[in-house]
């Protein structure tokens, strides 16, 4: 059973650095670049869109991790499984001060609503993603080296 909930741990994390990763490296800068503020539209719906399916995503990614170490308790790898829980703790904390708050506004906006430092929401969204996706990649490399 506790290697069940490890692999599937590592699946759901790592799939959620992948996109988490892709969209800060590479969905919105792509974006960003289209011509005539052609990211707006983008980066509403993605805000709208992702804006119900990750919270389910992160508190799942946390819960299973502090399953996983419930179970691993004793365990070589422990330490590593617990550190990587909190990280995940902080993600959701960091998302839901930080970056929720804006992407609320962004899910809102159209092309007649957009406010006038837009780039400035838009970039300190991106900034504090970058660092919420730094987050969760260390808790990703400790879950897997917990795994050993």
């Amino acid at each position: 059973m506790q290697n069940t909930l490890a692999v599937v741990t590592v699946v759901i994390v790592g799939l959620l650095v992948g996109v988490e990763f892709a969209v800060a490296a590479f969905v919105n800068p792509i974006i960003s670049r289209l011509p005539n503020n052609g990211g707006l539209a983008a980066r509403g719906e993605g805000a709208r869109l992702l804006g119900k399916v990750m919270p389910f995503w992160y508190i799942g990614s946390v819960l299973l991790s502090a399953f996983w170490a419930a179970m691993a308790s004793g365990d070589a790898g422990a330490g590593l499984i617990v550190t990587a829980a909190a990280l995940l703790v902080l993600s959701v904390l960091m998302s839901i001060a930080l970056l929720v708050p804006i992407n609320s506004r962004v899910a809102q906006w159209t092309q007649d609503t957009v406010p006038a430092d837009w780039r400035e929401q838009l970039g300190r969204w991106d900034r504090f993603h970058y660092l919420r996706v730094g987050v969760i990649i260390a808790a990703f490399v400790l879950l897997v080296v917990g795994i050993a």
